[in-house]
Parts: C-alpha cells; structure tokens; sequence
C-alpha cells in the first residue's frame, strides 16, 4: 500500500520551523527541525512562480523561480517569499493471495478520517488513516479488526480531538493509540467468530497535517520515501531477534526453532487466543500491563516524484522478503 501527498500552494506566510521531538520509552527519539523556505532571493521581486506537482512524503523545502529587479540575493528578505502548503493524502493498494489456498490478509485505507469519523469529530486537515493486517491461522481475526477498525482505534478510546497539531495533542494520540491495542486484542476473544487459532499483525499509520505516526504489531513494514532514500518507520516483531527473545521468556513463553511457543513466526499479534493466557487471570493480567505496539512518528516534507517514490518503497520492500 502506497500513500502521497500533493501540495497545495495558499497565502503568503513567515518562515514555518515545524519542531519534531519523538517522546516516551517506545518512540523512536528524533530531533529536527524542518524548515520550509525558499532558496536565497532578492529583496525585490518581479515574478515568483511555485512549482506544486505531486510530492510523496516530503515537505521541507518550497521551490520558487524568482526573477528580481535587481538581481541582488537578501537572505534577510526570504522570509518574506515562503509560502504555506498543505498536502494532499491519495493512496493505493494491492493485495495478492501469493501461493496460498485463501487469502488470510486485509487492509484499510482511509483519505479523509473527519469523514468518516463524521461531523462531531475535530482531527486537523488533513488527517487520513491505514492499516495493514497479516492474517494466519484463518482468516476471521484479521477481517475482524479491518471491519472495526474505526470503531476499536477511535471510537472506542479516548482519541483526542483538536483542530491544531501541538505535543499535547501528539502526546493524547499516541497514548490513545498505545491503549487501543490491548482492547482490540481482548476483542478477538470475546467474538465467538474468531477462532482462537486465528491471529493478526496489526500495522497502522495516521497521518494529522505535517506529522506521520506508525504504529505497529507483527512483522509487517512501513518505509516513508523521503528524497530517494527509503526510512524505516517500523521494526519486525520476530522471536529470532535477543530482544524479542527475552521479552517472550520474561511473559512466560518459550521459542523453538525461531518460532514462538513452536509455532508462530512473528513474537508480537492480535488473537491467538489459544497461546496465551485466559482473559482474565493473573498472568493475562500481568502480561496485559506491557504495551504490544511500537510507535514511530516523523514530520512529512516534500517530494519531487511520486513514481520514484513508489519504486523505492517496493525495492525496499523486496530487499527485506
């Protein structure tokens, strides 16, 4: 699944510094500051032609053909020539059953949140949502969490509501999100449909504004596309890797042969109900208290081709089957 941004070009503003700072012991720590902002140009000004075509996934720089009066470069007049953009979500999917017998995956893929969410929601604009849900063991968990997906990430949970995008409201999404997967695992026990067998990764990303938040499950991956370069906004959960190991060991699992408990090939799901301790009691309890979800957020900037893009997500993509 691919997502891209257009940019839409509005009124003259300041210089935008949008500040990034991951917080909390299972986010990603990052410390930037993007700058949106033209090349040097001359304090006076004949032409100013912007240059919005399609962009992917990065918003950093506004390109400007200027042409001057005087030809004199101002670096102390550039503040006076950026100009505000505000990204466009589209998306794309594939899915292919591959070599099985039936199709255990699913996905959903959400370009206007608000709308969906309806009238009484406030997400800043623009705001989208997708997700991706390997099955195994049978189909029905992973069906079970795309048809309520809505309603268990956001309807469900106190999801924070704010028209701006500030570290308060960053902070309540991703508290929101940590305690959304918890419940959606209880789900998958409570719904007869499900077998206990059945289970699913859970890969989601949100998109408020300027700002990407991942969270993730299972061994599914996210790559943001920035200039070229491939980034990982996620990290396989497998029992192979020391650290995984030891978290299993510690919940009171075991992995033979690279596979937990001699079964499963990925350390951290939804369901599979029949592996883990019955709802309820002291050990569920206990190891309920431990967050399954990993969460990544980046700020978006802007990129010149989408179909470079694309090509870089799939070859990173392969690079890792």
């Amino acid at each position: 699944m691919v997502a891209e941004a257009e940019v839409v070009c509005q009124q003259r503003v300041p210089v935008l510094d949008v500040p990034f700072v991951g917080k909390g012991s299972n986010i990603e720590e990052i410390d930037e500051i993007v700058a949106i902002s033209s090349p040097i140009l001359s304090p006076k000004l004949r032409q100013v032609r912007v240059a919005a075509g399609s962009v992917s996934a990065d918003l950093s720089t506004a390109q400007l053909d200027v042409t001057s009066l005087d030809g004199v470069p101002d670096p102390n007049d550039i503040e006076s020539t950026v100009l505000q953009f505000i990204p466009r979500i589209r998306s794309g999917s594939f899915a292919d059953i591959g070599p099985r017998r039936y199709m255990e995956d699913e996905h959903i893929r959400v370009d206007d949140l608000s709308s969906h969410l309806g009238s009484l929601s406030k997400f800043p604009k623009p705001c989208a949502f997708y997700g991706v849900f390997d099955g195994h063991g049978g189909p029905e968990a992973a069906a079970y969490i795309r048809r309520n997906a809505l309603r268990l990430f956001f309807e469900d949970v106190d999801f924070p509501q704010s028209c701006e995008v500030d570290d308060d409201f960053l902070e309540g999404v991703e508290n929101s999100f940590r305690k959304s997967f918890l419940p959606a695992d209880l789900a998958l026990a409570d719904d007869c449909i499900v077998n206990s067998s059945s289970g699913t990764t859970a890969l989601t990303a949100l998109i408020f504004g300027r700002f990407l938040m991942v969270a993730n499950a299972g061994d599914c991956r996210a790559v943001l596309c920035r200039k070229g370069e491939a980034i990982d906004m996620s990290e396989d959960h497998r029992p192979i890797y020391p650290s995984e190991r030891r978290r299993v060991e510690e919940l009171g699992g075991f992995i033979d042969d690279g596979y937990l408990n001699g079964v499963l090939s990925v350390s951290r799901a939804l369901g599979n109900w029949d592996m883990k301790f019955p709802k309820g009691s002291s050990h569920h309890s206990c190891s309920a208290r431990v967050s399954p979800v990993i969460l990544v957020r980046r700020g978006l900037r802007r990129h010149d081709d989408h179909e470079q893009c694309a090509r870089d997500l799939v070859m990173e993509a392969l690079q890792h089957i």
